[in-house]
């Protein structure tokens, strides 16, 4: 305020101190001639408001080069246009033209283009703070800054009347193909073209890439996006009418030209173009296929099709596919598995054949795969596959660090936590492209609060070996319903870990398991049938006097063992708009059910088997924008223990940290508006809880980019809590109830940084606060902005910070 006070006070004009305000500097304007400072289109029309929205962000794209405003976004507030050009009306008539067309693309063929007269504004000096201030005394060049406002009529859009298909080459006497006009009728129902539909040449040429696509599924190797068109027909059929009646005749004009203001309608009619290559409409057979699973990166393909040199191995049951190799590094059987689309004699089918280079680049065994289709006869195919293998075996270090505070950085109230991992990784044991991965992981928490520091430390050690099949082992191989997963894997796991949680417990986990995974329908299905985990629990003095003032815990903490089932389901999808994927929003799904002592209960491990049932679901939603994006999630999870019991605390949710609940530390959160844990002077604060749900909202965008190194922001809220199921007298208020739902609701906002270091590492650090904590006994647990505090004291007598500052690698969700 007083820098802008000076410049008042020191006779600036009033366009100067307009400069400062303004968020757009100009570079290396021309000098006194009037230039392109800022576009803007305003569409009109009989439309939705989604539509206008649309097309307003796609006629933007459509501005002449010369027209075009070229800004560099700074600190995401302030923009600067540099070396702007100079206006030139005639390049807003090239503007409407190309506009225009693109229009018409899109159906509206009745557009009007109105007020597109420049706007000129003159300012004098050069834009900049800086600048105004030393040279106040100075009369500068003047800027001409010229606003080009094109206002847009989209008029009326034109519908599709009638869709016909006519499949057959009408230049012989007799129909060519028959067949294709059948496939054609017989997938009628999936077409794009419906009556009423707005018409659009984009709509028309996916439906003829559907036709293609569909033909070349069923065989037609040789077909083409040339071989079919699209005739459309504009013709108002009332004008069609024989008469010789002029009267009658002009009223018929006047009839179609209304029809054709009000409601203009096209006929469509689908044709195939007439050609001399017969082979175009012969339907192909596979004959061979060959495999070459030991190419070289360098290795031209048509040169290893000709080599001899290669030994040659078959499968058992026919000779039809053949696998070439010299070192012989890998076995036939696994490759025949992941092709079991393809089959020698069957019809051609493009889809398949691309989901078999899919599913073969999915193992991991190659790097990269490629395939080739040769012509051997008028009506059979032979398919090569190109395989280069990737490094048989691997072997990383990783190191993590994760810093979670529940208040100032300064204070020291804090969790540090650091863990590394040795992993071994091999890739084709027993030629069969099965992997091999084994792990060892060591991990140490730290929290240097001044209440029972020394008892604040956890130290993990945990070593696990996998296998993975790319394939399913199951006793009924037969089985002609697991034939419809793609990307098939049996997965069998055994893990071993350590956990000493000093002062209170110490925690020795056994685990194994067998579990199949595969795509189907575009959904990754993983199927546990069988997971056995055990587990012994050492209860140390802490923990023991934990009990004395909670006994809620001990059933918690005790011996017992998992036997049951796994099943989880996800997927991945876009949203559809007018038949057409949007890139731009992604939504992801998951399920996922957990069983234990239910399905196996005769199986008797000599201890307790835990009883119990675990349900989750998890949805999140991206929506990109241009240099920005939009990303929400919502997770709800709940464990229901046999009548009596009580889950596990390995089985049990917990919130907070730096990707859940941020403004809480990790584990702080819950149960439900209970202050048990407030009031306990045992200094133990995790909690656990039978059921969670979160909701979270992220606004990220750009603030700076600085070489290989992009600096965002984000704006988020995050919305839950941790309760129990079942009512417990020793912890009041801590178990789910529909009518304290609202009351035991926690509200976190926030802000951070994140620094990602050229799209390979994201390093985050989100500042949040606790806008309503259920465990604040004032204001019903909302924040008072007239009594604001940055803590809390709690009835223990613990200050509670209100915020927390998160340290994460990677985005939250």
């Amino acid at each position: 305020m007083l820098l802008i006070l000076v410049c008042t006070f020191s006779s600036c004009t009033e366009n100067k101190v307009l400069l400062i305000f303004n968020r757009t500097k100009v570079k290396n304007p021309p000098l006194n001639k009037p230039f392109i400072y800022n576009t803007k289109i305003i569409v009109n029309g009989n439309i939705t408001k989604d539509e206008k929205k649309r097309l307003t962000v796609d006629l933007d794209n459509y501005w002449d080069d010369s027209l075009k405003v070229a800004k560099l976004q700074k600190a995401y507030f302030f923009y600067t246009i540099k070396d702007p050009a100079v206006f030139d009306s005639n390049n807003i008539i090239r503007t409407k033209r190309i506009m225009n067309a693109y229009l018409n693309s899109k159906g509206y063929y009745y557009a009007s283009f109105k007020d597109s007269v420049p706007k000129f504004d003159t300012l004098k000096g050069s834009l900049g703070l800086w600048n105004l201030i030393l040279n106040s005394h100075k009369t500068l060049s003047n800027q001409i800054r010229a606003s080009v406002i094109m206002t847009i009529n989209t008029g009326k859009s034109i519908t599709i009347n009638s869709i016909a298909y006519d499949l057959v080459d009408s230049l012989h006497n007799s129909p060519k193909d028959t067949v294709l006009q059948e496939l054609t009728l017989q997938n009628k129902h999936a077409s794009l073209l419906k009556n009423g539909l707005p018409y659009t040449k984009e709509i028309i040429s996916n439906e003829l890439d559907r036709l293609v696509t569909l033909y070349r599924q069923n065989g037609y190797y040789k077909f083409t996006r040339d071989n079919i068109y699209a005739l459309v027909d504009t013709t108002d059929q009332k004008l069609l009418t024989i008469t010789f009646d002029p009267f009658e005749q002009a009223k018929l004009v006047l009839e179609a030209a209304k029809n054709r203001r009000e409601n203009p309608q096209w006929n469509i009619s689908l044709k195939q173009r007439a050609n001399n290559d017969s082979l175009k409409l012969n339907r192909f057979y596979i004959n061979k296929i060959h495999y070459y699973p030991e190419t070289g990166l360098t290795d031209i393909s048509d040169s290893l099709i000709y080599q001899n040199n290669f030994k040659k191995q078959y499968p058992r049951t026919n000779k039809n596919s053949i696998l070439y190799y010299t070192e012989g590094k890998f076995k036939i059987k696994p490759l025949l598995e992941h092709t079991t689309l393809i089959k020698h004699d069957s019809l051609y089918n493009e889809s398949r054949y691309f989901k078999s280079i899919n599913a073969l680049s999915q193992i991991g065994a190659w790097q990269q795969v490629d395939g080739k289709v040769v012509t051997t006869a008028k009506d059979s195919l032979d398919l090569y596959f190109f395989l280069v293998p990737a490094p048989k075996q691997n072997f990383t270090v990783n190191l993590e660090t994760s810093i979670n505070t529940g208040g100032d950085i300064a204070t020291g109230s804090n969790l540090y936590g650091l863990s590394t991992n040795f992993s071994y990784l091999n890739r084709n044991i027993w030629k069969q492209t099965a992997q091999s991965l084994t792990s060892l992981r060591a991990g140490i928490e730290i929290n240097t609060q001044k209440i029972k520091a020394d008892t604040g430390r956890s130290f993990q050690l945990s070593l696990s070996q996998s296998y993975s099949f790319p394939k399913f082992i199951v006793p009924i191989s037969r089985w002609a319903y697991l034939n419809k997963f793609e990307n098939k894997q049996t997965i069998i796991t055994a893990n071993a870990s350590y956990t000493d949680r000093k002062y209170y417990y110490l925690l020795r986990n056994l685990s194994a398991n067998l579990g199949y995974q595969g795509v189907k329908d575009n959904i990754l299905v993983l199927f546990k049938p069988l997971n056995v985990e055990l587990y012994k629990v050492d209860t140390l003095d802490g923990l023991i006097n934990l009990f004395r003032d909670n006994p809620f815990l001990r059933n918690s903490f005790r011996d017992g063992n998992v036997v049951g089932a796994n099943l989880s389901l996800s997927r991945v999808f876009n949203r559809k708009l007018d038949n057409k994927q949007q890139p731009r929003e992604s939504h992801f799904v998951r399920l996922a059910l957990e069983e234990s002592g239910i399905l196996f209960p005769f199986i008797n491990l000599g201890n307790k088997v835990f009883d119990y049932v675990k349900l989750e679901s998890d949805y999140r939603f991206v929506h990109k924008y241009r240099k920005s994006e939009l990303a929400s999630r919502f997770y709800i999870g709940t464990i229901i223990p046999k009548a009596g019991e009580s889950t596990p605390i390995v089985k049990q949710f917990f919130l907070g940290g730096p990707n859940s609940m941020r403004a809480w530390g990790m584990r702080q959160l819950g149960l439900g508006s209970s202050i048990t844990s407030d009031t306990s002077t045992s200094g133990y604060t995790d909690r656990y809880g039978d059921f969670a749900m979160e909701g979270n909202l992220e606004y990220r965008f750009n603030i700076w980019d600085f070489g290989f190194v992009k600096i965002g922001s984000a704006f988020y809220t995050d919305i839950g809590n941790l309760w129990s199921i079942r009512k417990d007298p020793a912890n009041v208020n801590g178990e789910i109830s529909l009518p304290r739902f609202g009351k035991d609701l926690a509200i976190g906002v926030g802000t951070g940084l994140r620094f990602d270091l050229s799209s390979y590492l994201i390093i985050r650090l989100d500042f949040a606060y606790k806008v309503k904590d259920p465990a604040r006994q004032s204001n019903n647990g909302w924040m008072s902005l007239k009594n604001f505090n940055w803590t809390d004291i709690r009835q223990n007598g613990q200050q509670i910070q209100n915020c927390a500052f998160q340290f994460g690698i990677g985005l939250p969700f």
